[in-house]
């Protein structure tokens, strides 16, 4: 299981705030907290509605460089913000994200093998994200060709299946695991994937206990790596026994320190 730290994100306010004050050490601070806690990876999210979305995100990206090695998922639609943090990005880096959408791929994916970097793919396209598990397979299977088609190879991709927050999309979390468990199917070995864990509690009342309980699910269903708070200790707990109990680690009673 690979941990993407999840909180350098303009979307909450203190982070927001950083960013308008270039205030280098609190973003240094979280991104050294998450490193601690046990994140793999950096996603670094510039917030929305930012005008100057390509100069912060370069300046996050050298700011957060400045204190960790560590790869970064450059989390951004805009095809200027994502090219300005890629220059700018001198870590492994993964691209989060493209669609299906015809466009946005061949964008995209240009600036996906020019960089030599992974990318996410979601499972959705103009129309929005589909209803079904099946839908969301033809999706993965339309970026797998499609990055062959710019000579990326499906192991330079994550698929996200994409979850719903269960409170207004209660049937979509069922959905979710059983594409999970059709995008392995796509491919010899199979695909990784990906998913933004918090989403499906949004808007909900015990966030914590929802987070956990899914990923715990989705653990079981094959998923790769979560967009997650690797902060939450619990929900740490929860990865390294199920990593125990997948086979993926190997068991020892001082498994939760390892």
């Amino acid at each position: 299981m690979i941990i993407i730290g999840e909180r350098i994100n303009g979307l909450f306010a203190s982070v927001a705030r950083a960013i308008d004050r270039r205030d280098a050490k609190f973003i240094q601070d979280i991104a050294l907290r998450q490193v601690d806690f046990g994140a793999q990876v950096l996603d670094i999210n510039t917030g929305p509605g930012r005008e100057d979305a390509p100069v912060v995100m370069e300046w996050m990206v050298k700011t957060v460089q400045d204190v960790t090695e560590l790869p970064l998922s450059l989390d951004t639609p805009g095809v200027k913000t994502m090219e300005s943090g890629l220059k700018a990005c001198k870590n492994k880096v993964i691209m989060n994200s493209t669609t299906a959408e015809r466009k946005k791929m061949e964008r995209f994916f240009l600036l996906c093998k020019e960089h030599d970097a992974e990318i996410i793919c979601l499972a959705m396209d103009e129309r929005g994200v589909p209803n079904d598990a099946e839908s969301r397979t033809e999706l993965a299977m339309l970026m797998i060709t499609t990055a062959m088609e710019y000579d990326i190879l499906p192991e330079r991709l994550y698929l996200d299946p994409l979850i719903l927050p269960v409170g207004s999309a209660q049937d979509q979390g069922k959905k979710v695991i059983q594409a999970l468990q059709l995008f392995q199917t796509l491919n010899d070995p199979p695909p990784r994937t990906v998913v933004g864990l918090s989403n499906v509690s949004n808007h909900t009342k015990e966030r914590s206990l929802l987070n956990r309980t899914y990923l715990a699910m989705l653990m079981g269903a094959g998923l790769t790596a979560a967009i997650c708070d690797p902060e939450d200790e619990e929900l740490m707990k929860i990865i390294k026994a199920g990593q125990v109990l997948l086979n993926e680690k190997l068991y020892c009673d001082a498994f939760l320190r390892a």
